[in-house]
């Protein structure tokens, strides 16, 4: 796997010829955009005096046209990013990992997890990138996982369980317990004490494993079938890790260890390799942007050492 710096030279010099090319689809996409928005305002100021009593319908109407012409508008131009872009980055990276646009990680994987107490009802995603590095295989994806709720009058409505990026890793043991490693919002919304409570009758997770490490413990809170197991999993190292982790991508992470592998979701709440509209591409921070996202996903085997045999298999 090459170096931050590496990448980063491979992007300005390879790249940004194409990125310049680009670079002007997008000034069309966007002008595209902002004309379709032109003409709803115009509507609207057309039929304002005839719908005032529906202003509601208005809007939502407004939203689904703007939405649907957004996503229209911008498909080509996201599918020849990513195919000139994102893909020669990805290989980039390391030679040995396959990138495809379309697919994400598949919908038994991300429930085999457990990250999550509620099963989809709807799994969607895209760019997925799967190989091995550094003698690790490893999966990812971007994940739009949805809960689908009725109420009384049978109007149906959608949640989010989770949206974000979704990684899988071999791991280097195989593991005969369960062990949750999760954000702990219950502590840090309710303080010490409320959130301690919480955490322990939370027994659908699990049973509560608490670390030696004060640091750790303010930012995860871990659940396993085997204490144990949990604290000889996370070792002080691991857990420094995980900490510098969560630092680097400061979103929220989950982390669970089962079998012989290591799942994390990371939550980003948008997908993460769409190409900027309007922003340009041109611009260093929005290049820079997708080359550390995606460096640091490929680099969570680097990040959390999982190519050291740190354990045998059993």
């Amino acid at each position: 796997m090459k170096s931050l710096s590496e990448i980063t030279d491979f992007y300005y010099t390879n790249l940004h010829p194409v990125l310049k090319e680009l670079e002007k689809r997008r000034e069309n996409v966007k002008s595209r955009i902002l004309m379709v928005f032109g003409v709803v305002l115009l509507m609207d100021f057309m039929v304002f005096s005839y719908a005032k009593n529906h202003l509601d319908w208005l809007f939502f109407t407004n939203v689904a046209i703007l939405g649907f012409a957004y996503k229209f508008l911008k498909q080509d131009y996201t599918k020849e990013f990513k195919d000139r872009v994102i893909k020669p980055l990805i290989s980039a990276i390391d030679e040995n990992l396959n990138y495809s646009k379309d697919e994400h990680v598949q919908e038994f994987k991300f429930i085999s997890s457990q990250l999550f107490a509620t099963t989809p009802d709807r799994l969607e995603g895209n760019d997925y990138i799967s190989g091995d590095v550094d003698g690790v295989g490893i999966e990812l994806s971007d994940i739009h996982a949805q809960k689908r709720h009725l109420d009384s009058k049978g109007k149906e409505s959608w949640s989010t369980i989770f949206k974000g990026l979704f990684i899988i890793c071999e791991f280097n043991k195989k593991f005969s317990a369960r062990t949750l490693v999760l954000p702990d919002v219950a502590q840090s919304s309710f303080g010490d004490l409320v959130g301690g409570w919480f955490q322990s009758h939370n027994s659908a997770r699990g049973e509560l494993v608490k670390m030696d490490n004060p640091e750790f413990e303010k930012k995860f809170v871990v659940y396993g079938s085997d204490q144990i197991e949990a604290r000889y999993i996370l070792t002080h190292s691991l857990m420094k890790r995980l900490l510098e982790f969560r630092k680097k991508s400061s979103k929220n992470i989950h982390v669970s260890f089962i079998y012989s592998h290591i799942y994390i979701a990371i939550d980003y709440g948008r997908d993460l390799f769409e190409p900027s509209v309007f922003k340009s591409l041109l611009d260093y921070k929005v290049a820079m942007d997708y080359v550390h996202t995606l460096y640091l996903a490929i680099g969570i085997v680097e990040e959390l050492k999982l190519n050291e045999k740190l354990w045998s298999k059993i």
